[in-house]
């Protein structure tokens, strides 16, 4: 009898520490996203705030991350880079641009 309880006081154990594990990996899941969604937010705010200010004819920092209702179009003209899908081969269709999608930028005053 003695080997049936410590066996049973085990596995209680054993579960209690995979709900702990479980619940301890779902807040540090919530607190990673909250993060990287602030993280991309201050990184929008921090070019579009730095472009204003900074003026030496760059429009875009070389990776810029994609803003609700931007299209490829509409960045391309803002930063004035008319390759964005050559230099992304990681976009396959040009009308599936989404927010948070992040390219790279080559403004075309810079190439030689």
């Amino acid at each position: 009898m003695a080997c049936g309880c410590s066996s049973t006081t085990l596995a209680e154990k054993i579960s209690w520490n995979c709900s702990v594990f479980v619940a301890l990996m779902l807040v540090l899941s919530s607190c990673e996203s909250n993060t990287s969604d602030f993280t991309s937010q201050m990184m929008l705010h921090g070019s579009v705030t730095g472009n204003i200010s900074n003026n030496n004819n760059k429009a875009c920092d070389e990776i810029y991350v994609v803003r609700e209702g931007e299209t490829l179009q509409t960045i391309s003209e803002k930063c004035g880079d008319p390759y964005i899908v050559e230099e992304n081969p990681h976009i396959h269709d040009p009308d599936d641009v989404f927010p948070g999608l992040v390219i790279k930028i080559n403004p075309f005053t810079n190439r030689g």
